[in-house]
C-alpha cells in the first residue's frame, strides 16, 4: 500500500499505453476539428465566447480558433502552440500544420500497435522530413530578378492564400491591394506601417488603399481644415489642467475674488504650456490625451491643428510614419523629433469623417481601409488579409515560391517513397506512415470540396510518376488540373514552416510515455 502512495491525493499518473493513447486521441481531436476549414472549399466555424456579451467569431483561421479553445489535453496544447507559432512566424498554414502533425499521429499510432519502438518512428520521420524539404528546395522557382514575373508570383501567393478564406469572392481585389501594400514595404516584414481601418458599411469590393496615413479623429472646431506642409508634434501629455490637480489640496481662500486669482493663474500655466508647445513652429499637435476647451482655443487662434485623444496605436504609428518622435515635455523644442507630411486633410468614409496625411515621410506606409456588412465581415477580413499580408511580405525576403493545390505535397510523398524503398529495417516503415500522412493533405482538399478523394489522389500519383509534373487539385472544375496554368502558387517559407513543426510536434508528442496531472491546490479551511 505504501508504495502506491507516490503522489498525494487527487493527483493521478497515466503510464505508458494509456498515457500514449491520450496524447494521440488529443491531437487527432484537434486535428479534425480543423481539418474542415482546410483549402478553398473548408467553411468556417463560428465560435461563441461564454463571458460577458457573448461575443461571436466567425473565423477559418487554423489559429484562432485553436486559441480560443481551452483544453485539457496535453498533446492537444502542444498543437494549438504550433499553430501560435505559425501564425507569428509566416502568418498562413496554421491549419495545415495542425492537420499534418494530427496525421503523422494517426500514422504513428498504427506503427505503435505494430509493437514498432516510437524511437524508431521518430528516427524514420526525422530523414522523412530532412528528404521531404531538400526535394522542395529543388523544385522552388526564384523570380527575384525579373520585377514583372516576381509581381505576379505575389499576386497568385495572394489569391492562393485569400482564395481559403472570406475574401474568396472578391480576391482579385484584395490580392492587388495586398501586393501592393507589401510593394510598398520593399522588403522590411514591418507590418506596423500598413494600417488597418475597418468601417461597417459598403461591401467587401468597396475596400481601398490609401497611401498615406488616416487617423480615426475628428478636427476640432474652428481649427484649419487643411494643412499643407504639416509639421506635425506627436505628444503624450495632459492638457487638462485649469483645475487644481493636486487630490486632497486645501486652499483656504478668504474671498471669492482670491479663487478667481487662482483660476487665473491656472490659465497662465496653461497657456504657457501652450506657447512653449507652439514655439516648436508646429501647425499640427496631436495628442493622446484629451484637450480641454481653453488651450483648443488657443491652439485655433495660433492657427494650429489640434487631435485630442489619438488612440496609443494611432500615435505610435502616427509617429513612426511621420518619422517624429513622441513628446511628453516641451522646454527645449531644438532636442524634439517633428514629424512631417505634405498635406493634412479631412475626408468622408461612409458618415465618418477621418484625418487623412498624405505624403508621409516613410514612403512605405499606407492605409488600408476595409468596408464591409458587419463586424464579424470586418473582423474576418481583417485576419484573412493579415495573412495574406505576412505571407507576401515572407516572400519578398525569401523570394522562393512553390505551386500549391497539393503539389508539394505530393512531390514530397513521392520522394519520401522513393526513400522508404532504399531504407532498410524498420524506420522504412516510418518513413512509409510519412508518405501517407503527407497525401493526407491533397485527400483532405478533395474531400471539403465534396470530391471523390480516393480517385482523384490515384490519378495524382499517377501524374506524378510521370517527370516535372505540375499536377494538382483544381478545386474548382473538380479534376486534376495544372497548377503553373492555374496560377496557384506557395511561398516556400510557408510551406517549409509547415513541415518542420509538424514532424517536431509529432516527436514531441511520441516521446510521452507517462502524464502526470497534478493535484489541485486546496484552498485553506476547505
Amino acid at each position: 500500500m505504501a508504495i502506491d502512495r507516490l503522489f498525494k491525493d487527487e493527483a493521478t499518473e497515466e503510464k505508458g499505453e494509456r498515457a500514449r493513447m491520450a496524447s494521440f486521441i488529443g491531437a487527432m481531436a484537434i486535428a479534425d476539428l480543423v481539418k474542415t476549414t482546410l483549402g478553398p472549399k473548408g467553411m468556417d466555424k463560428i465560435l461563441q465566447s461564454t463571458g460577458r456579451g457573448h461575443s461571436v467569431t466567425v473565423t477559418n483561421d487554423g489559429a484562432t480558433i485553436l486559441k480560443s479553445l481551452h483544453i485539457d489535453n496535453p498533446a492537444a496544447k502542444v498543437l494549438v502552440d504550433i499553430s501560435k507559432v505559425q501564425d507569428d512566424e509566416v502568418g498562413d498554414g496554421t491549419t495545415s500544420v495542425v492537420v499534418l502533425a494530427g496525421e503523422l499521429l494517426r500514422e504513428a499510432e498504427k506503427l505503435v500497435n505494430a509493437k514498432i519502438h516510437p524511437m524508431t518512428i521518430i528516427a524514420g520521420f526525422r530523414m522523412a522530413s530532412e528528404c521531404a524539404r531538400n526535394v522542395l528546395e529543388q523544385k522552388v522557382v526564384d523570380n527575384k530578378q525579373d520585377a514583372e514575373k516576381f509581381r505576379l508570383d505575389l499576386m497568385n501567393i495572394a489569391r492562393t492564400t485569400l482564395s481559403s478564406k472570406i475574401l474568396s469572392q472578391d480576391k482579385e481585389h484584395f490580392a492587388k491591394l495586398a501586393v501592393d501594400a507589401v510593394m510598398r514595404l520593399k522588403g522590411s516584414t514591418n507590418l506596423e506601417a500598413i494600417q488597418i481601418i475597418k468601417k461597417p458599411g459598403g461591401s467587401l469590393n468597396d475596400s481601398f488603399l490609401d497611401e498615406g496615413f488616416i487617423l480615426d479623429k475628428k478636427i476640432g472646431v474652428g481649427q484649419p481644415k487643411r494643412i499643407e506642409n504639416a509639421k506635425i508634434l506627436v505628444a503624450n501629455t495632459a492638457m487638462d489642467t485649469d483645475k487644481v490637480k493636486i487630490y486632497g489640496a486645501r486652499v483656504r481662500v478668504d474671498s471669492m475674488a482670491k479663487v478667481a486669482d487662482l483660476e487665473a493663474a491656472e490659465k497662465e500655466k496653461m497657456r504657457e504650456k501652450v506657447q512653449k508647445i507652439i514655439s516648436h513652429g508646429i501647425n499640427c499637435f496631436v495628442n493622446r490625451q484629451l484637450i480641454y476647451n481653453f488651450p483648443e482655443e488657443l491652439f485655433a487662434d495660433a492657427g494650429v491643428l489640434a487631435i485630442e485623444h489619438a488612440d496609443f496605436d494611432g500615435i505610435e504609428r502616427l509617429g513612426l510614419v511621420t518619422g517624429g518622435e513622441i513628446a511628453s515635455t516641451f522646454d527645449n523644442p531644438e532636442s524634439v523629433k517633428l514629424g512631417h507630411c505634405k498635406l493634412i486633410e479631412e475626408i468622408m468614409i461612409g458618415e465618418d469623417k477621418l484625418i487623412h496625411f498624405s505624403g508621409v515621410a516613410m514612403g512605405q506606409a499606407c492605409t488600408i481601409v476595409l468596408r464591409g456588412a458587419s463586424p464579424h465581415v470586418l473582423d474576418e477580413a481583417e485576419r484573412s488579409l493579415h495573412d495574406a499580408l505576412c505571407v507576401l511580405s515572407q516572400t519578398v525576403n525569401d523570394s522562393r515560391v512553390l505551386l500549391g493545390g497539393g503539389w508539394p505535397e505530393m512531390v514530397m510523398a513521392k520522394a519520401v517513397d522513393e526513400l522508404a524503398k532504399k531504407t532498410p529495417g524498420k524506420r522504412s516503415h516510418a518513413i512509409e506512415a510519412f508518405t501517407r500522412a503527407l497525401l493526407a493533405i491533397p485527400t483532405i482538399i478533395a474531400d471539403n470540396a465534396g470530391l471523390d478523394s480516393a480517385e482523384l489522389i490515384a490519378q495524382l500519383r499517377a501524374e506524378h510518376h510521370k517527370e516535372e509534373s505540375n499536377a494538382g487539385i483544381d478545386v474548382i472544375s473538380g479534376a486534376v488540373g495544372d497548377m503553373s496554368d492555374l496560377g496557384i502558387s506557395e511561398s516556400f517559407k510557408v510551406k517549409q514552416a509547415v513541415l518542420l513543426s509538424a514532424t517536431e510536434a509529432a516527436e514531441m508528442i511520441l516521446r510521452v510515455d507517462e502524464i502526470i496531472t497534478c493535484a489541485p491546490r486546496r484552498r485553506e479551511g476547505m
